[in-house]
């Protein structure tokens, strides 16, 4: 019997991707019957620790990468987006509200505040949020300066108080973005995602009101409005992607470049971290982006969320949630059977693999193993106490079998390991060396064979880059990969990211999806990118957001294709 892929959930959840993942015929992490390495997938909702991103072994993966916090932290994003904005200037970095930072920020705050009532205009109004709180606790509205009140570190931003109403009622874009590397860069954004409503009109005059202003789901599921009905909004505050799309159909707006700036917004904050971002390949991470529309249909980036609520409160949830995650796991490229894990517990005499049956497993002095939640997740300091020799003597032996890593994770076959503290985690498709070579592994972005033929997810290849190289694919499932984008932003992005060729680029897409597109230029199919003739050219990305994202390559005049892909 072959070794089944294992996934280990902290503290039992979330539910759904438990569920879809016993689908798909993996098996949960049993504390009392497995080896504390004998699985393949960990998520958690917090950070992991440095030692586990050290220590993982080259069949696992985390659903986080490190360092990460510069744009999921309020603070550090605020400090990260003025420092971009003062490099690459405001035209380009100009889709966050002003903010500042308190305590330390109070004096430029008070004189901003200061300067624009000074000014006699319209009346300028902020927002409060405390810097690591969330699900909106802790945030309000004010006008006035002495209204603000504050008892730990926050940031005050300017609130936009013109967003595009809906039926009279506020809402914001919950976006679901995939890191899958950041060396190199690669992003995928999912076609479905939420709209978030809040219960009560948008009133300027209330504004101590948090179901008019705010669009968090745990607060406005508590309103009185929540289950009434609110014009085209419906009962309940959410709706899907795929019905605000049919929305924007009614809207006197370019719906492309819309979405274009959108997926600009996200793609220039994670150039805020990305450069220093470890090498990470067995790490992958799931964003919550949320974007604010307003009446001039300027997209806003409000904050990023490390961990997005994957919890199915309605109809909308259910219909998103779920096939995210499957898209999610998709796009983590898993075989069927973990033939390294197999193999790496063959070598080391292990008895408790995933090949052994419950029934053939000794039984254990603690009782018997909980089956989820708490009591399924052993503490780390209980389990090693138990067999830290037999722990530290497998991973040891394993390690033996893989070559150093040497800096920009690139395989050291030299024989000399440098620096130890400079090596990154081996990926699943490292080279290992004469004593491994047996042990067969998948192919690069090869389909997960864990479904019949009907079943299996849609997945658009990449076409190859100039040098050969393999790129990721257009989309998997309802990912759709926004970054790279052409052979420029590729080339930029395969060794040091070059930060300001990126920016460059992205400012030139957009102004030509705003300036240069032709609506009567054929669309290029995506299966006729996959058979067009070699080159450079032939490198294309496909325009997110739309119902059927359009090629990029033909959203332009024919005189503009040959600029987007230099």
């Amino acid at each position: 019997m072959a070794a089944s892929l294992v996934f280990r959930l902290h503290d039992g959840g979330p539910e759904v991707v438990r569920e879809v993942l016993l689908e798909r015929g993996w098996e949960e992490y049993d504390a009392g019957r497995r080896e504390e390495e004998d699985w393949n997938l960990y998520w958690r909702g917090s950070a992991f620790r440095n030692s586990e991103y050290r220590d993982l072994l080259p069949w696992q993966r985390l659903n986080h990468h490190p360092k990460t916090a510069g744009i999921t932290r309020k603070d550090c994003l605020a400090r990260n987006l003025r420092r971009m904005r003062a490099a690459f200037g405001s035209s380009v970095y100009n889709f966050s509200p002003t903010a500042f930072i308190l305590p330390n920020d109070y004096t430029r705050f008070l004189a901003e505040y200061d300067k624009l009532r000074a000014a006699g205009g319209p009346p300028a109004y902020w927002i409060c949020k405390p810097v690591d709180l969330s699900r909106g606790r802790g945030i309000f509205v004010f006008g006035d300066v002495r209204d603000l009140v504050y008892d730990c570190p926050v940031i005050v931003q300017r609130y936009v108080s013109d967003p595009l109403l809906i039926s009279g009622y506020k809402f914001d874009l919950r976006l679901y973005v995939c890191v899958t590397s950041f060396r190199p860069l690669t992003v995928y954004i999912h076609q479905e995602g939420l709209v978030r409503f809040a219960t009560e009109k948008h009133d300027l005059s209330s504004l101590g009101n948090p179901y008019a202003h705010l669009t968090n789901t745990s607060i406005n599921k508590l309103g009185a409005s929540y289950g009434s009905g609110k014009g085209r909004v419906g009962r309940g505050c959410k709706w899907t992607m795929s019905k605000f799309r049919h929305f924007l159909r009614g809207q006197d707006v370019d719906e492309l470049l819309l979405w274009q700036r959108i997926s600009g917004i996200v793609t220039l904050t994670l150039l805020a971290v990305a450069p220093s971002a470890p090498p990470c390949p067995n790490c992958v991470e799931l964003f919550g982006f949320d974007v604010l529309v307003d009446v001039r249909f300027k997209p806003w980036l409000l904050e990023v969320n490390c961990s997005p609520a994957l919890t199915l409160d309605c109809r909308a949830d259910v219909a998103v949630k779920k096939g995210l995650v499957g898209d999610l796991v998709d796009l983590m490229d898993y075989t069927s059977v973990d033939v390294l894990r197999e193999g790496a517990y063959r070598r080391g005499g292990s008895r408790r693999t995933s090949l052994d049956h419950p029934s053939h497993v000794p039984a254990l002095s603690r009782g018997p193993s909980p089956r989820r939640g708490h009591a399924n997740e052993t503490s780390r300091a209980e389990r090693t106490k138990q067999r830290p020799s037999r722990q530290r003597a497998f991973v040891a032996d394993y390690q033996r079998h893989l070559p150093p890593v040497g800096r920009a994770g690139v395989v050291n076959t030299s024989g000399s390991r440098g620096d130890r503290s400079r090596n990154v985690i081996p990926g699943p498709r490292s080279r290992t060396n004469a004593s491994t070579a047996n042990v067969p592994r998948p192919a690069g972005w090869k389909l997960p064979n864990i479904y019949s033929r009907s079943q299996r997810p849609e997945r658009i290849d990449g076409t190859a880059a100039p040098s050969g190289q393999h790129v990721p694919p257009l989309r998997v499932g309802d990912f759709i990969r926004t970054f790279p984008f052409n052979a420029a932003t590729l080339k930029a992005s395969r060794h040091e990211l070059d930060v300001a060729t990126v920016v460059q680029e992205l400012h030139r897409l957009t102004g030509r999806l705003a300036s240069g597109r032709s609506d009567g230029t054929r669309r290029r199919t995506e299966e006729e990118a996959r058979t067009d003739a070699d080159g450079e050219d032939d490198f294309d990305s496909l325009l997110w957001g739309p119902k059927d994202p359009p090629l990029l390559s033909r959203c332009f005049k024919p005189s503009e294709t040959t600029k987007l892909h230099r």
